[in-house]
This record gives structure tokens, sequence and C-alpha cells, in this order.
């Protein structure tokens, strides 16, 4: 649930970043740049206006015509390598133009229009782009008027110029501020995962045995589900605890009366007696089964080395006529996820039969399964299980072996345990002849 839940912050931290490194910084420079470009056509547009106030005043009528004086106060118009020019037509020719026109060589459209309203418009002459502005003004008094128009361009290559420096430094500033945004989100995404983490690590260390509860302090967004699987932890306490005193008090009630039974009469026969036997062993077994701590969800880590040490000590011991040779490999940290006795329990019935059919060696194996599981391997030098009775081994009541004690439940309370752990059981011939029982748990898949 948890790591879910980090694989979904990471997905919405990755599109936010690509939201904002491939989408939100790219239209903010397209609209700053849209900004900047129409704040210097209406700067143009303005300074237009200015020369062009500047030169009507500057204007004297005459009988034949118009006049202006040789020097005007616009510095732009004076120069010769100016990107400003100003031109002045009557009846369509060219009465007047400014210094820094000399050189320049176009004819504007003509386009009757109200005398008094200005024109700004982008126009091109030869191949050359020039933002114009254009007025038509009455010059003279009631008695003799003249019409004069005024023609102002401007190089739109000064935009472009000024545009393309702007832009420049727009994509150095815009790069430097998506790594900055970049590092503030990912230390943010960090900081952000952090609660997350901290949890996922407290259920872990619950998975492991090594605390009871989630206790850490978490943001808000976290609280319900840490009181949820603090809750659920509780109620499986609980009823775990139901559970034992539940066995406790059967395991205590049966024994009176199979006690009593053991001891009469009737149990001096020998079928009898091994009835008794039988359903003294089904009981224990049947409790067991219900008490087993594989069906916990939240399952304990067992060091599988000491155990495995203890059933071989005692195994030297009740089979010491035998001499048997065990061999046996196991890591030192190798771990059973699940209840010490389970282990126990699935190890020793198994360990058990192969030292009542080995000749004389027992090898066990036991290593981690592909990238998270477990594999045992149990291997003996007997006469082996033959394959056509190897699935009614695992039946509860059946028996293969000759030997007086047992009742032919061990194999079936080891299948019971593998099945509840979810793992699997498979019996095949050894690498000595005898028998090999290899066991697998997948904890990926629980």
């Amino acid at each position: 649930m948890v790591n879910a839940a980090q694989i979904s912050l990471k997905i919405r931290q990755g599109f936010i970043l690509v939201f904002v490194l491939i989408i939100a910084l790219p239209a903010l420079f397209f609209s700053i740049g849209r900004a900047y470009h129409a704040s210097l056509v209406d700067a143009t547009e303005k300074t237009l206006e200015a020369h062009l106030y500047s030169l009507i005043s500057e204007v004297e009528f005459v009988s034949d015509g118009i006049e202006m004086p040789r020097t005007i106060l616009a510095p732009e118009l004076n120069r010769l390598n100016s990107d400003t020019f100003a031109m002045v037509y009557q009846d369509q020719t060219l009465v007047w133009y400014s210094e820094s026109a000399v050189n320049l060589s176009v004819t504007p459209e003509f386009i009757d229009g109200r005398a008094g309203a200005a024109e700004f418009e982008l126009v091109e002459y030869n191949n050359a782009k020039y933002w114009q502005l254009s007025l038509t003004v009455i010059l003279g008094n009631a008695e003799q008027s003249q019409h004069a128009r005024f023609i102002l361009l401007k190089s739109n290559g000064a935009l472009v110029a000024q545009m393309s420096g702007f832009r420049n430094t727009l994509v150095n500033w815009m790069l430097v501020m998506g790594v900055i945004i970049a590092g503030l989100m990912a230390v943010g995404f960090i900081w952000n995962a952090r609660p997350l983490q901290r949890l996922d690590k407290e259920i872990k260390e619950v998975e492991a045995g090594e605390r009871d509860k989630i206790s850490g302090l978490y943001p808000i967004e976290l609280q319900t589900i840490k009181a949820d699987l603090n809750l659920l932890l509780d109620s499986q306490r609980r009823q775990k605890e139901r559970y034992r005193a539940s066995l406790s008090d059967l395991a205590h009630a049966l024994k009176t009366p199979l006690a009593v039974l053991k001891s009469s009469p009737m149990a001096s026969d020998a079928d009898a007696q091994e009835q008794l036997d039988r359903i003294n062993v089904m009981i224990e077994h049947q409790l067991k089964r219900a008490a087993t701590g594989a069906s916990d969800t939240w399952k304990k880590q067992t060091v599988i080395e000491p155990v495995l040490h203890s059933i071989l000590n005692a195994m030297r011991k009740v089979y010491y006529d035998k001499h048997i040779d065990f061999q046996y490999t196991c890591d030192d940290n190798l771990a059973f996820l699940g209840d010490k006795t389970d282990l126990m329990e699935i190890l020793g019935n198994i360990i058990d039969n192969a030292c009542k059919a080995c000749v004389k060696q027992v090898e066990i194996n036991i290593a981690v399964l592909e990238k998270k599981g477990l594999r045992i391997e149990i291997c003996d030098d007997g006469p082996g299980v033959p394959e056509n009775r190897r699935s009614e081994l695992l039946k509860r009541g059946a028996r293969l072996d000759t030997y007086e004690a047992g009742h032919g439940v061990g194999m079936a309370i080891v299948s019971d345990l593998v099945n509840a752990y979810h793992g699997q059981i498979h019996i095949d011939n050894s690498p000595q002849g005898g028998a090999r029982f290899t066991i697998e748990f997948n904890y990926e898949k629980n």
C-alpha cells in the first residue's frame, strides 16, 4: 500500500516537473516575448508620433508650397546612418525628406484617407520592412490651403535586433529559472516523500516483528492510514490472543478425557491404544493448524540456522546408533517469514523421515529463491520414494515406511503448513540415490 503510494507520488512528481519544464516555462517565454514585442511596437508608434508632430510644428506655408528648416529638432532624422526617416508629399510628389532619408528610395502607396487621421502599419519597400506612420494635414487658411502628407518610417530591423537580444537574455534567465525550479521541486519532492518512506520502514519493522504498532509522527494526510493500520494490528493481535486462549482451553479440556481412556481397561487392547494415539495426534495437529502464524498478515522473521542446528543436534541423539553424516548449507542471516514453531515442524518432520530412511547420510541445503523467496532441499541416501506413490505420502494417514512409531500424519502436517504459507513441496530422487524433498516459498506472491 505504501509502495503504491510512493510510486503514485513519483508519477505525479514527474508530471509536475514535465509540465513546468516543457509546458509552463515555454508558455511563459512565449507570453513574455509577445508582451515585449507589443511594447516595442507601441513605443515605436509613440516615437514616430512625437517626430510627426515636431515636423508639423516646424513646417512653414508659402505661396508656392511648404518650406522646412534645414535642421530639425529630432536628432534621429538628421543622421545619415539612422533607422528613422521622414518625408513630406504634396499631390503624390516628394517635396521634402530628412537627411537620414538621403539614400532611401521608397515609393509609398497613396490611399485617399481622411485628413487628420493617422495610420500606423507595418509596410514593405524593396524587400525591407518598416513601421510607417502617415498623416494627411491641411496647411494654410480658409482662403488658401494645401494638403500635405507626412510619412515617417522606422526600420523593422531595429525592433528585430532588440527582440533578438531580449530573447537571448530571456532564454538564459529561463534556463537558470528552470534549473532552480527543478532543484527546488526535487528537494520538495524528497522532503514530501520522507513521511512515506518512514511509514514504509515502520511497516517493514512490524512485518519483521521488531515493533507492535506504528507510532511515528506523520502529516495529516497519513494520519488516517496510520490509524487504520494500527487498528488492523490491534484487531489481529486480539483475535490471535483469543484463538490461543480458546485453543489452550480446548487442549486442557481434551487432555483429561484422553488420559482416562488411556488408563482404562479398553486401552489394553492394541488396536484401541493405536486409535487413541491417533486421536491424540490428530487433535494436536488440528490445534497446530488453527494456531499457525502463516495466516497472519504480519509475519515474523525467524532466523533458520539456529533452528536447523537445534533439530540436527536432537536427531544425532535420537539416531545415535546409525552414525548419520549430516551435511548442511545455510547462511547465518537467512530468515523464514513465519512462526518459529511452524519452521521447526516443517524441518523436523522431513529430517526425521530422512533419518529413518537413510543409510548413513542426510544433506540439507537452504538458500534464497530468486529475488525474494526461500528454497529448502532435504536429501537422503535411502531407498527413495516410488514415483507413483509420492503424492500419496502427503495425504493424512498414509505411510510408506514400516516403522512402528508414527501414525502417517507427519508429512500431512508439513503439507498443510507449506500450503498455509503459500509454498510448494516436491518429491523426487536425490543425487545420493534416495529421496529429495524440495520446499519453495515465494514471498513476493504472498
